[in-house]
């Protein structure tokens, strides 16, 4: 499920950005207000069929730290052909928007793999179990973000009409440059209702062991769509890959109350 909606997020294709792209990555948060608490479920699928749904709680356990722990799973004809159920839980600096520590566990039906990510200042640890064998393996990159520390970094920029921003995302056991443009504003109708929203574009690249860019074969392009208002929150992703276009969208929402 994770590994799904890790597909739907880091659509790709080549950038084209110069051989010092390092310089040219986003440093710094925005300063847009946080994220409330909140529950929402959100659903997954393929060329306009229902694949999986996935439920996301977010929270603020401590003044200095934000939490997401989310759970998903394939639903109808998909989990026959493709059973996963999975769980996620990634630890946030509140300040910063800096990841801590990113834990998840996908179950198939031949197989279980778990994912462990520990975020330093600069660079990661991941350790990652398929069954018996664990693989272990370092990369040394400042500022690097997991997908959720960055949602919560993209939203906090102010987004302007046409702006782009560059960040550096590990999501489990690769680095890639995600490069989000700003495209405009318009009115969605979703699942969950109709949205003023931002439409941003996403292009990825992947990065080698020397920092070099690389395209990604399967992945040709992608568009994220988030609400224009005091939430900016996820409403939908849709992603065109080699067999076809994927999407995530919003079904229903609640917000907590942060003093419960």
């Amino acid at each position: 499920m994770v590994r799904f909606a890790i597909c739907c997020a880091l659509v790709v294709a080549s950038t084209g950005v110069a051989a010092d792209w390092q310089s040219t990555v986003t440093k710094d948060p925005g300063t847009f207000p946080p994220l409330r608490p909140l529950q929402a479920t959100y659903a997954f699928g393929w060329s306009g069929f229902s694949a999986a749904t996935g439920e996301v709680h977010f929270t603020k356990p401590s003044e200095d730290h934000f939490q997401l722990d989310a759970t998903g799973r394939t639903t109808g004809l998909a989990r026959a052909l493709w059973k996963l159920d999975a769980t996620h839980y990634a630890l946030a600096d509140a300040e910063t928007l800096r990841p801590i520590e990113t834990k998840q566990i996908e179950a198939y039906r031949w197989k279980k793999l778990i994912t462990h990510l520990t975020f330093k200042s600069n660079g990661v640890k991941s350790e990652r179990t398929d069954d018996a064998t664990t693989k272990n393996r370092d990369f040394g990159f400042p500022g690097l973000l997991d997908l959720h520390s960055a949602m919560l970094f993209l939203r906090s920029q102010p987004l302007k009409e046409r702006s782009v921003y560059r960040i550096v995302v590990y999501p489990a056991s690769s680095a890639y440059l995600a490069t989000i443009t700003v495209t405009g504003r318009e009115k969605v109708s979703i699942r969950a209702g109709t949205y003023k929203t931002i439409k941003l574009d996403l292009k990825l690249n992947k990065i080698g062991k020397n920092l070099e860019l690389e395209p990604h074969r399967k992945f040709r392009r992608g568009t994220i769509w988030i609400s224009d208002d005091a939430d900016r929150i996820l409403l939908r992703i849709e992603a065109q890959i080699f067999v076809g276009t994927v999407f995530v969208e919003l079904q229903s929402i609640h917000y907590e109350d942060p003093k419960s």
